[in-house]
């Protein structure tokens, strides 16, 4: 089976950082918002999809230098901070079989934390950003991984996606997967499992190292739409 994964939250533990630097961008320009509520909120959204939705609610565009400015930091606090996820290198080590990663992150973003997290040249080069591949629609669409599998050539229900957010989960399942949800980053909160299990998980784990049990289990298991 072929094993499809997000990279931020579920891979490295950059969500908690992005969601700090968010809060305080906004902050800056009166939007205020509290970390854990970005977290609710926005994780899995990009940058813009972010932005579409203050800028909906303050009724007025972001400052043009906005976005730029927020990326800027957010990239010099995760050359700094980023830190992998508990027990990623040896769920790799030990998972057989093809693998990707389908994310809403940029290509250069994702070499970023990747390689500073020793995991890029586990998947390179399958690591694909949905902003930059097929019809170029990011997560809540299922774009990326639809495109992903048709790189291995595979059928969707040969397909597993470990996700740790609503939209991602939604864009797995809507692409066909089975999806394994993810609440072992540092941004989870109590009530993520719940709400990753409604957008179509069928499983969710707060251990990578569960991972490659759950996948022998999937390979025997038509699962809860079989």
């Amino acid at each position: 089976m072929l094993i499809m994964f997000d990279c931020d939250g579920v891979l490295v533990d950059s969500e908690i950082i992005a969601a700090q630097v968010d809060s305080e961008h906004l902050a800056e320009i009166g939007f205020k918002i509290t970390p854990e509520d970005v977290i609710r909120r926005f994780v899995g959204l990009t940058s813009d999809g972010i932005a579409e939705i203050i800028q909906a609610e303050i009724g007025k565009p972001l400052p043009p230098e906005f976005l730029a400015e927020q990326d800027a930091e957010l990239n010099r606090r995760l050359a700094a901070e980023v830190e992998a996820v508990p027990g990623v290198l040896e769920m790799l080590d030990i998972l057989e079989g093809p693998r990707c990663v389908c994310s809403n992150s940029s290509t250069e973003r994702l070499r970023l934390t990747m390689e500073r997290t020793g995991i890029w040249d586990k998947f390179a080069p399958n690591i694909w950003s949905a902003g930059e591949v097929g019809d170029r629609r990011t997560k809540p669409d299922p774009n990326v991984y639809i495109y992903g599998m048709e790189q291995f050539r595979c059928a969707p229900r040969d397909a597993i996606v470990v996700e740790d957010s609503v939209f991602g989960v939604t864009a797995a399942h809507a692409a066909g997967a089975r999806v394994i949800g993810f609440t072992g980053g540092q941004h989870a909160w109590v009530g993520l499992a719940d709400l990753l299990t409604a957008a179509g998980a069928e499983t969710v784990t707060n251990k990578l190292s569960d991972i490659p049990k759950i996948v022998e289990a999937f390979a025997v298991w038509d699962g809860i739409d079989g």
